[in-house]
C-alpha cells in the first residue's frame, strides 16, 4: 500500500543536502528527520543518501525518486491553494497582456467591469502588438489573435473574428464593386502589414496580392481612409462593425470570406489556475460572446 509517511523529509533533506537543514526548515528535530528517511529507505530497500560526518549526498535512485515526489508534493500543494481559492475573494495582483486595439475595444473594458466586481484585485494590463514571455515577464493570462503558434502555454478559445472586404459607397458608386477575386486588381487595395488578403475560395485558401496608393500599419487610419473613398480595405469585424451598420462602408466578396480565426486566452501550462484567473477567464468569455 503506498504511504506518503517519510516523503516530506525526503524531499527536504534532498534540497538541503543536510538533515540539520531539513529539520530546521521543517521545524522537528534532526533525530526525527533522520527516523523517517531509515524508515523510508527500510520500506523501499534502497538507498537515498550517503551520509558522512560532512556532507549528505543523494544516491542515483534518490535523485530519480526526489523527482517524482517533488512533483506529488507540488501537486498536493496546487490543489490545496485550489481549494483555498475557491472560498476566498480575489486579491492581489494580476498581470495581463493583450494587442493594442483589440485590448482597447474589447478586453479593457470588460477588465474594467471585473475590477469594479472585485475592487480588492490590482490589475496591470499592457497592451502591445509585441509577442511577450509570460513566464519569463511574470504575465498570468495574454490575449491572442489568430492561429496560435506551438508552444507549451494552454490556450483556450474566447471567442471569434470575422474579416471584412469593405469600401464607402462614394467609391463603389466611382470604381464600381468587385464580384470575384480577380476583380481586386483594378481597384485601390489599401495595405495594412501585408501585401496579402486572405480568402477562401471554393473551399480552399488563397491569398491574393494587393496593391494600392497607401500603407499603413494603423486599422483606424486605413478605415478613415476607407470612409473618405480612397479605397478598399480588408480588416477584423470590431474595426468597421460601426461603420458597416450604419451604412457609411459596404461589405462585398462575402461568399470568398476566409473562415473566422479565434480569439485567445493563453496562460502558462505550469501556472497555478488562481481563481482572478479563472475568474477574468469566465468575465471575457461571456463579455466577448
Amino acid at each position: 500500500m503506498f504511504s506518503c509517511e517519510g516523503v516530506t523529509e525526503f524531499v527536504a533533506v534532498a534540497e538541503n543536502r543536510s538533515f540539520t537543514g531539513a529539520a530546521r526548515q521543517l521545524g522537528i528535530s534532526t533525530a526525527q528527520v533522520s527516523r523517517q528517511i531509515s524508515a523510508l529507505e527500510t520500506r523501499l530497500a534502497v538507498k537515498l543518501f550517503y551520509r558522512t560526518t560532512r556532507k549528505v549526498t543523494i544516491t542515483e535512485t534518490g535523485r530519480i525518486y526526489y523527482t517524482h515526489c517533488r512533483q506529488v508534493l507540488d501537486g498536493l500543494a496546487e490543489a490545496e491553494r485550489a481549494i483555498t481559492d475557491l472560498h476566498q475573494t480575489p486579491k492581489g495582483r494580476l498581470n495581463l497582456t493583450a494587442p493594442v486595439t483589440y485590448g482597447e475595444n474589447r478586453i479593457a473594458p470588460l477588465v474594467n467591469d471585473f475590477i469594479v466586481r472585485y475592487p480588492e484585485l490590482e490589475v496591470n494590463v499592457t497592451l502591445t502588438n509585441q509577442m511577450l514571455d509570460l513566464v519569463a515577464d511574470g504575465y498570468d493570462l495574454a490575449i491572442r489573435l489568430g492561429h496560435l503558434e506551438d508552444s507549451t502555454m494552454i490556450a483556450r478559445r474566447l471567442a471569434s473574428r470575422s474579416h471584412y472586404v469593405c469600401a464607402s459607397p462614394d467609391y463603389l458608386a466611382a470604381h464600381g464593386v468587385p464580384h470575384t477575386l480577380s476583380e481586386l486588381s483594378q481597384h485601390n487595395c489599401l495595405q495594412g502589414m501585408s501585401d496579402y488578403w486572405r480568402f477562401q475560395d471554393m473551399g480552399k485558401s488563397r491569398h491574393i496580392r494587393i496593391k494600392g496608393n497607401m500603407r499603413c500599419n494603423s486599422g483606424w487610419s486605413l478605415v478613415d481612409a476607407a470612409l473618405k473613398g480612397v479605397g478598399i480595405i480588408q480588416l477584423p469585424d470590431y474595426y468597421v462593425e460601426a461603420d458597416l451598420q450604419a451604412g457609411r462602408l459596404v461589405p462585398m466578396l462575402d461568399t470568398y470570406r476566409a473562415p473566422d480565426d479565434g480569439i485567445w486566452a493563453v496562460y502558462p501550462h505550469n501556472r497555478h489556475l488562481s481563481s482572478k484567473v479563472r475568474l477574468l477567464l469566465e468575465c471575457l468569455v461571456q463579455g466577448l460572446s
